[in-house]
């Protein structure tokens, strides 16, 4: 029977498309990159999901990220996601968490009954406590490198996080992991050289802060306030959603 998935069903198959439908997925950061990854899980019939991240929607998030528009400015993120994404499939369980994902609260989350891991957060403490909470559960996870500060969204690559270069978070992680034992990680990274964002404080938030007063996390807290454009993180976001619909559908082992 015709539904909103009979497009997808025509590549990945009847069984294909049932395995995508059982599956739960955890995204944790909706932002320029977890939004994208959202996005299109979603349209592409994941049956359930938990969203965490405990932001708001930014004046400064409306270059790049798919839920912010000049209506949903100053809304938690994985509301706005999570209303969007019913609009697209009612039938997707979803739930939200708000708040951001931290060694101190990771017991909070079941990561063995996830099918997929997403890391689309920021700091290197909550990613390498993300890689090791899932892996210790046996779940696959990918995870996101920087996106910021890049122009060219055809460098971006699917890889192991030791077969990386130029990226400088990606050489932070490959660091902290291999002190941990981890042997392989599937990144998202570019091999773009980065570009250094210029100090123009006419438009910078480090003098124009615009977060409410109160606000647990401000971009202002980072040693380095990055530069993005609306194509790079969501090429990065994208490319992630067609690795996890590969691998859970059963295409990956298909094709070889």
């Amino acid at each position: 029977m015709l539904n909103q998935f009979s497009r997808t069903q025509l590549l990945l198959g009847q069984e294909g498309m049932a395995r995508l439908s059982k599956k739960r997925v955890a995204v944790f950061g909706i932002g320029g990159v977890g939004g994208y990854v959202c996005e299109a899980l979603v349209r592409s019939g994941i049956g359930a999901f938990d969203l965490i991240d405990d932001d708001k929607v930014c004046l400064t998030n409306l270059n790049r990220q798919i839920i912010a528009t000049r209506k949903t400015v100053g809304q938690y993120k994985v509301e706005v996601m999570r209303d969007r994404m019913l609009e697209i499939n009612p039938d997707a369980k979803i739930d939200i968490h708000k708040c951001f994902f931290l060694p101190e609260n990771a017991d909070m989350f079941p990561f063995h009954e996830y099918d997929y891991v997403v890391d689309a957060v920021d700091t290197v403490t909550a990613k390498i406590e993300l890689i090791l909470r899932s892996q210790k559960a046996q779940v696959p996870v990918i995870s996101a490198m920087g996106a910021g500060n890049k122009l060219d969204a055809g460098r971006l690559k699917i890889a192991d996080i030791y077969e990386t270069r130029v990226c400088p978070l990606a050489r932070v992680m490959r660091r902290e992991l291999k002190k941990r034992h981890v042997k392989s990680l599937k990144v998202v990274y570019s091999d773009e050289q980065p570009i250094r964002p210029s100090e123009d404080m006419s438009i910078s938030c480090r003098t124009h802060c615009i977060c409410p007063p109160g606000a647990q996390h401000k971009c202002t807290e980072r040693r380095d306030i990055p530069g993005s454009t609306a194509f790079v993180p969501a090429a990065a976001g994208l490319l992630m959603a067609g690795e996890i619909v590969k691998d859970l559908s059963g295409m990956t082992s298909c094709r070889g």
